[in-house]
C-alpha cells in the first residue's frame, strides 16, 4: 500500500504521524511510505531519518496524489481539504462530532475515515489514551501557571505555603484525563476532588491515592457546588464519539471565583463548559466573567516529541493491520478497526457520531 504521512500544519502542531523507525517497519512490510517534507522536524526527527529508514521524501500535491492511505495526527483543516481524493483512506484523530465541515467533506469524497479517538479494543481506548495522559498530565501545571497574577490569576499558589492551604482543584471525570490530572495536581502538593458520574473509577482513584483525594458522585448539584469553590476546574471528559456534555453553564462560568482558571481537554468534542471555544497555542487563554480559560485544542502538539513517540507505539500496529488487510476487508471483518470507522463510501458509521452529527448511521 501507499502510505502518506503529511507535515501537520495546525497552528504550532510540530507531531507526526509516524516515526522513522515506525516508517521503517511499514517498508520493511513491503508498503510504500511517503514523507512530506519536514514533516518530522517539529518533532525532532530529520528528513534523512525517514530516507535511512526507506521512506521518500515527497511534496504535498505528489504526497497526496498518490497516496492510498494517509495518516495524520490531527483532523484536516479546510486548506486541506482540496488534496483528498476520491476513495483515498484516512487515519487520524477525527473528532467529527465538532466538525461538520470535515464530516462533509470525508462523506463528498467518499473518504474511509478511521478516527483514532474511536478505536475500541477489549474495553479500551487505546488509541487516544498516550495523547489524554499527555493532556491529563499537562493540565495542572498549565493551570498552576496561569494561576499566577502576572497572568490575570488569583495569585494563588497550587502547592501552597506554610500555613497557607494549597490551591483548591476540581476534576470533572475519572477517565484516562482525569485520572492522569489527578496523579499530578496530587504532586504538586494541591486539594484535590475527583467527580465522575459512575462510582467504579472513584473507588479506583481512592485505591490508589487514599484520602489525598476527595471523590464525588457527579451530578448537577455536586457539580456545581465544587466548581464554585474551586480555584481550577478541569474539563476531562470523554464519551466516545460524542459531543461533551456541557457540565458548566454559562451562568455557573459567571459565579465562579474571579482569576480562577479552567483548563477544558474536552475541547475537541466540543467541551464540557458552555464557555469553551477551540483556540491555539499561539493564544491559548481568553477570560469569561473573570475567569480564564485554557482550551488548546492540540494540547500534546506542546511536548511533540514524547508525544509522537507515545502515538506511535499505539498506532503502528493499527497502521500495519489496515496497511495489510485493506479497506474492504477492514470494513467486512470483525477487527478493533472497524470501530474506528467514522466514515465510509459516503455513508457515517459510528452511531455516536451520526447523532452528534444529526446524520442517520448505516449499518
Amino acid at each position: 500500500m501507499i502510505i502518506a504521512i503529511p507535515r501537520e500544519i495546525k497552528e504550532q502542531e510540530y507531531r507526526v504521524s509516524v516515526t522513522p523507525e515506525g516508517a521503517g517497519v511499514l517498508v520493511n512490510e513491503g508498503h510504500r511510505i511517503l514523507v512530506e517534507r519536514s514533516a518530522g522536524e517539529g518533532s525532532g526527527f530529520a528528513d534523512e531519518d525517514y530516507r535511512c529508514a526507506g521512506a521518500e521524501i515527497a511534496e504535498r500535491d505528489t504526497l497526496f496524489r498518490e497516496a492510498e492511505l494517509v495518516v495524520k495526527v490531527k483532523e484536516p483543516l479546510p486548506e486541506e481539504y482540496r488534496y483528498f481524493r476520491d476513495g483515498q483512506a484516512l487515519f487520524t484523530f477525527l473528532h467529527l462530532a465538532s466538525a461538520p465541515g470535515l464530516v462533509d467533506m470525508l462523506l463528498r469524497k467518499n473518504i474511509a475515515g478511521f478516527a483514532y479517538e474511536t478505536l475500541q479494543e477489549g474495553g479500551r481506548l487505546p488509541l487516544l489514551s498516550p495523547m489524554s495522559e499527555i493532556a491529563g498530565k499537562m493540565a495542572p501545571v498549565i493551570a498552576a501557571f496561569y494561576l499566577q497574577k502576572i497572568h490575570g490569576g488569583a495569585g494563588v499558589l497550587a502547592t501552597g505555603a506554610a500555613g497557607v492551604p494549597p490551591a483548591r482543584f476540581v476534576i470533572l471525570g475519572a477517565g484516562t484525563v482525569g485520572m492522569s490530572a489527578t496523579g499530578v495536581a496530587l504532586g504538586l502538593g494541591a486539594d484535590v476532588t475527583l467527580l465522575n458520574r459512575g462510582q467504579a473509577k472513584l473507588l479506583r482513584a481512592q485505591e490508589l491515592y487514599g484520602d489525598k483525594v476527595k471523590t464525588a458522585v457527579a451530578s448537577p448539584e455536586s457539580i456545581t457546588g465544587a466548581v464554585l469553590q474551586a480555584d481550577v476546574v478541569i474539563g476531562a471528559v470523554y464519551i466516545t464519539g460524542a459531543r461533551a456534555p456541557k457540565l458548566v453553564s454559562r451562568g455557573i462560568v459567571s459565579r465562579m471565583k474571579k482569576g480562577s482558571v479552567i483548563v477544558d481537554v474536552a475541547v475537541d468534542q466540543g467541551g464540557c463548559f458552555e464557555t469553551t471555544r477551540p483556540v491555539t497555542h499561539d493564544n491559548p487563554v481568553y477570560i469569561v466573567d473573570g475567569v480564564i480559560h485554557y482550551t488548546v485544542a492540540n494540547m500534546p502538539g506542546a511536548y511533540p516529541r514524547t508525544a509522537t513517540l507515545a502515538l506511535t507505539a499505539q498506532t503502528l500496529s493499527y497502521i500495519r493491520m489496515l496497511a495489510e488487510m485493506g479497506m474492504e476487508r477492514v470494513v467486512a471483518d470483525d477487527t478493533p478497526l472497524k470501530s474506528a470507522l467514522n466514515t465510509w463510501k459516503g455513508r457515517i458509521m459510528h452511531h455516536a457520531v451520526a447523532a452528534s452529527t444529526e446524520i442517520n448511521p448505516q449499518e
